[in-house]
């Protein structure tokens, strides 16, 4: 296996040399590290294989900039951009990287400033599923930032890196055995050619979104779907990360189709909620080309934190707290309009292929808590985002289906699975 180190050596080399003395010992000798230098200031040791120096001119980004005259923030951008560029050199098979001594993995460990220059790394660089380990003076805390919708793994260092005192070793040395298991465990299905692991890599990949109010309708198709057809799914919770996440395996050609039936994530980015997916929500399913059918599930809401958190502007609506740390805003009837017209703007801006895309609005509710005699029923609110949609799509090759159940009804689930199997051409 080889093992990426990536970290300051200017501020950080005994630690640095240390965890890489406990992978190759936890490895038993099989790991070779490559450790990468991206640090402000040259430093010079046998272990670095990728110097700051080969950094800041083999791999710097056009155009170039002398480090040393660099504010911190800035040199952070500058050198995760290096360290981009290292990583991807260091993952391209060549003499000096053969076939069958592949990166298998990636560590680094830091403070504020490393553990966001190698997150920015890592995110960019390594897919979903490829091992990836941080060890930070800032993982007991908000990791959103650092993780966003890829699967890093953070330790918190409890001290800081600072010196190898006994407890950092301990540390340390847990994280050297945590990244080379994980290389191990990612290492072994590669190295598997039995029938069953090519008879699963065979099933079409299928990404659904959901939300807690929207679970009796994914959990449905997904039963429908796994039990009648090749197919796979792959479920994405709506907070922000999981539609991003959704999105990303998507653009990385993992996914084969996209059942959307949750976009609240939506609503969050248009009216500033805690679970926004970003501007960019709902475009690469449509910009790949593969079935794609999109909902409104949970667009009744907008997530924010405890209910004393909810921004003085809202704390007059109809709020419901769905639990002491999360707290539900109705929609109303203008800012359902705003959602609706966002979606069908959205498919009419980047659906490449408008035939393999279809809109269903469940008119008897759009979650578990909007259908009638329920706390956030509201037919103006719904009628609103149901009638934007459709005004928006009319005349375009997307097919909008107007359906009287609700969201969570089990028959409604049934024929949006066969819909998207029927897209599929299953």
């Amino acid at each position: 296996m080889r093992i990426i180190i990536l970290g300051t050596c200017d501020t950080k080399l005994d630690e640095l040399l240390y965890l890489r003395q406990e992978i190759i010992k936890s490895s038993q000798g099989r790991a070779a590290i490559v450790l990468i230098d991206a640090g402000r200031t040259p430093v010079h040791h046998d272990a670095i294989t990728y110097p700051q120096e080969v950094l800041t001119t083999l791999h710097a980004p056009s155009p170039s900039k002398d480090v040393s005259t660099l504010p911190r923030g800035e040199v952070i951008r500058y050198m995760s951009a290096c360290a981009i560029n290292a990583c991807k050199d260091a993952l391209r098979p060549s003499q000096v990287n053969p076939p069958h001594m592949t990166i298998t993995g990636v560590i680094s460990a830091g403070g504020t400033g490393g553990t966001s220059l190698a997150s920015a790394v890592m995110r960019e660089v390594f897919p979903i599923g490829f091992p990836k380990l941080i060890v930070s003076t800032v993982a007991s805390g908000d990791c959103g930032p650092i993780v966003e919708e890829s699967d890093i793994t953070m330790m918190n260092s409890v001290v800081d890196i600072a010196g190898t005192n006994s407890l950092l070793k301990r540390i340390l040395s847990n994280a050297a055995g945590a990244i080379v298991g994980m290389a191990d465990a990612y290492e072994r299905p590669m190295q598997d050619s039995s029938h069953a692991q090519n008879a699963t890599d065979q099933r079409k990949r299928v990404g659904l979104t959901m939300f807690g109010v929207t679970t009796p309708c994914v959990d449905k198709i997904r039963d429908q779907l796994e039990s009648m057809y090749p197919i796979e799914c792959f479920v994405f919770h709506c907070t922000g990360h999981g539609g991003k996440a959704m999105e990303r395996l998507v653009r990385e050609g993992k996914l084969d189709a996209v059942l959307d039936i949750t976009t609240t994530e939506v609503c969050d980015h248009l009216m500033g909620g805690n679970m926004s997916a970003g501007p960019d929500r709902l475009e690469a399913a449509l910009q790949a080309g593969i079935p794609c059918i999109i909902s409104v599930g949970a667009t009744d809401m907008v997530n924010f934190g405890a209910i004393a958190t909810v921004p003085e502007k809202y704390q007059s609506r109809k709020l419901f707290e769905h639990n002491p740390m999360v707290t539900l805003m109705r929609t109303s009837p203008e800012e359902c309009k705003e959602i609706g017209d966002f979606i069908a703007w959205k498919i009419n801006r980047f659906a490449k292929v408008p035939k393999k895309v279809q809109v269903v609005l469940p008119k008897g509710g759009v979650s578990m808590i909007a259908t009638k005699d329920a706390p956030f029923y509201d037919a103006d609110a719904d009628k609103a985002i149901f009638d934007a949609i459709e005004t928006g799509l009319k005349g375009s090759a997307v097919e909008v289906i107007s359906d009287e159940r609700q969201i969570n009804d089990e028959s409604f689930a049934v024929d949006v699975a066969e819909r998207m199997a029927r897209l599929m051409d299953l």
